[in-house]
C-alpha cells in the first residue's frame, strides 16, 4: 500500500490513460503513476527518446527513481534490444504495487509484447535486494528503499527520475535529493525527468547539474534533462 507522510493509507484505482495504456490513480492526491495523457507515450518520450537512446551500442547502468508498475523497466528492456545495449538496471521503490494492481496493467497488450510475458512477470517476481538476470544483456536489481536513503557514488550513466509530482511530494524534488542523484551519476552522465518546474531546475543547478529544457511528452509542453 502507499502511505502519505502521516502513514495514512491512500486509496488507489486503475484507470486508462489517453493512449489506451493503464496506470494507477491516487484519489486523495489526484495524482497518477504515469501521465493521464498516455502512460506508454510518456515513458517512451521522456526516458527512451531523451535518455536511453543517447547511449546506442553501449553497456550502461540505469537508476530508476520510482520503479512503480515496472513500465519503464519493461520498455527499457524492449528498446535496449533494438539499440544494441547491455543494461544494468536498478529500480528504487518504497511501496511496491500489489499483485492485483500488477495484473490490471495492460502493457503487454498495448506494447504488442505478449510473447515476452515471462520477462514482464520476472521483472515483478524477482526478489528484492538481489541482482537478477532477465537475459544475457539485461540485469535488474529492485531496491525497496526511500529516495533519501540512496547513497550510491558515481555508479550510474543514466537516471530516470520518475517520482510523484512536486505538487503532492515537493520533498522528493529538493536540493538534498538532487545532490544524491548528482553523486550517484558518473561524470558526463544524464538525468531525465518529466518535470519542468522552475523550482526543480534551480535545485538541480544548485547541486551542479547543467539543465536543458526539452519538448515534453503528449499533454505536457516541456521536460528537463540534466547533465553532470
Amino acid at each position: 500500500m502507499l502511505y502519505n507522510l502521516k502513514k495514512h493509507i491512500l486509496e488507489r484505482e486503475i484507470i486508462h490513460t489517453q493512449d489506451g495504456s493503464t496506470t494507477i490513480h491516487i484519489k486523495e492526491w489526484n495524482e497518477c503513476y504515469h501521465s493521464k495523457h498516455g502512460a506508454i507515450q510518456e515513458a517512451k518520450h521522456v526516458f527512451i527518446k531523451n535518455g536511453l537512446a543517447l547511449f546506442p551500442n553501449q553497456s550502461i547502468s540505469i537508476l530508476e527513481i520510482g520503479f512503480g508498475t515496472g513500465l519503464n523497466t519493461f520498455i527499457t528492456y524492449l528498446e535496449a534490444q533494438k539499440l544494441g545495449q547491455t543494461i544494468d538496471y536498478v529500480g528504487v521503490e518504497a511501496y511496491p504495487i500489489s499483485e492485483h494492481e500488477l495484473q490490471s496493467m495492460n502493457y503487454l497488450e498495448e506494447l504488442d509484447a505478449l510473447d515476452l510475458k515471462d520477462i514482464f512477470d520476472k521483472i515483478h517476481s524477482t526478489n528484492w535486494e538481489e541482482k537478477n538476470d532477465l537475459s544475457e544483456t539485461f540485469s535488474l536489481t529492485k531496491r525497496k528503499q526511500f529516495f533519501e536513503e540512496i547513497d550510491d557514488i558515481e555508479k550510474f550513466d543514466l537516471i530516470y527520475f520518475d517520482a510523484f509530482g512536486y505538487r503532492v511530494q515537493p520533498e522528493l524534488w529538493s536540493t538534498s535529493i538532487f545532490e544524491k542523484m548528482y553523486k550517484a551519476l558518473k561524470p558526463n552522465s544524464l538525468l531525465v525527468t518529466y518535470a519542468a518546474r522552475g523550482v526543480v531546475k534551480r535545485s538541480m543547478i544548485e547541486v551542479g547539474f547543467t539543465v536543458e529544457k526539452l519538448a515534453g511528452p503528449p499533454g505536457k509542453r516541456e521536460m528537463f534533462r540534466a547533465r553532470k
